[in-house]
């Protein structure tokens, strides 16, 4: 492994990494959360592999982050995956969790915030995932909004999701993310994925087509040194898509579950994607894994045009 001299962070990045990165070769970044939190397991670490893959199919390196003894891991060997996949010892580590996950050297597995700045400071351009948080229903009262939207508001890199989760307050995310000046683009669509739907009702200002298209856009924002992130929106492959009228009714029923189980905070979201995955018989669990992987694909593909001179 080798240290980043640059970050000015406790970075160690895998051999691979470095060598892609010291030659200006494409690395996409890939969080852990949705490794020792997102899926069961057993099945967890079958797709952390198959992530990577997607990745190094499409012609780039693949950047798995987490905290490991006390440093931010870039790029995990095949044991720091097995361990990052055993979930019962890891902690969710967002960007305030990290120093005292590094202090007490626990295990920490990065989320969107977290894997976004890790792969800011570590000159990676390109994060691959599933779906954004984002601003939750009711927050006008409770004011619970995701650590994501902040922190993409202070990195520059390209965020590849099939949108954010459908459980939330989907029009005050993207209010939030326009008032941050998030940058926001549709991957073949003019509409806003809602993960394990293709399109929902908002419509979205700019489209682009190609990865290399979204690569002269980076480049473009690149060259004006802002400090926002480009969020790609790329809907779930439309085999793997739930039909809508029946994710609406699972939501709605999701919804009253929750008042009724008086569930808050951080375990909001974990609760409706329990719900979902429950109620759906796996389907909903598929396609998690579907548009992820659909996610990592394009992320590689924009990151090998990016690196095209």
């Amino acid at each position: 492994m080798s240290a980043n001299p640059l970050s000015g962070m406790p970075i160690v990045l895998g051999d691979e990494v470095a060598l892609a990165l010291k030659h200006n070769q494409p690395v996409v970044a890939l969080e852990s959360t949705i490794i020792s939190h997102g899926l069961p397991m057993g099945r967890n670490l079958e797709v952390a592999h198959e992530i990577e893959g997607a990745v190094r199919a499409a012609g780039s390196v693949p950047a798995t982050v987490a905290v490991i003894e006390g440093a931010i891991r870039v790029g995990l060997s095949t044991g720091d995956l097995a361990r990052i996949a055993d979930g019962s010892k890891v902690t969710k580590a967002s960007i305030r969790d990290l120093p005292m996950v590094l202090a007490k050297k626990a295990l920490g597995a990065t989320t969107v915030a977290s894997t976004s700045l890790i792969a800011a400071r570590a000159g990676i351009r390109v994060f691959a995932t599933g779906g954004l948080g984002g601003v939750h229903r009711g927050a006008n009262e409770s004011f619970d909004e995701s650590a994501d939207l902040p922190a993409l508001a202070q990195c520059p890199i390209a965020v590849v999701c099939a949108g954010v989760k459908s459980i939330l307050d989907i029009g005050a995310t993207l209010e939030r993310l326009e008032t941050l000046s998030v940058g926001l683009v549709g991957y073949r669509t003019g509409h806003f994925p809602g993960f394990y739907i293709r399109a929902t009702e908002h419509k979205l200002a700019w489209r682009a087509d190609s990865a290399a298209e979204i690569a002269a856009m980076l480049k473009a924002r690149d060259a004006l040194a802002l400090p926002q992130a480009l969020i790609v929106a790329n809907p779930i492959p439309a085999a793997s898509a739930m039909d809508t009228a029946r994710h609406d009714r699972i939501l709605a029923e999701a919804l009253m579950a929750l008042a009724g189980k008086n569930v808050s905070g951080k375990d909001v979201t974990p609760f409706l994607l329990a719900f979902f995955h429950e109620h759906t018989k796996g389907e909903s669990l598929a396609a998690n894994i579907a548009l992820v992987l659909d996610n990592a694909a394009l992320a590689g593909q924009i990151a090998a045009a990016l690196a095209v001179r």
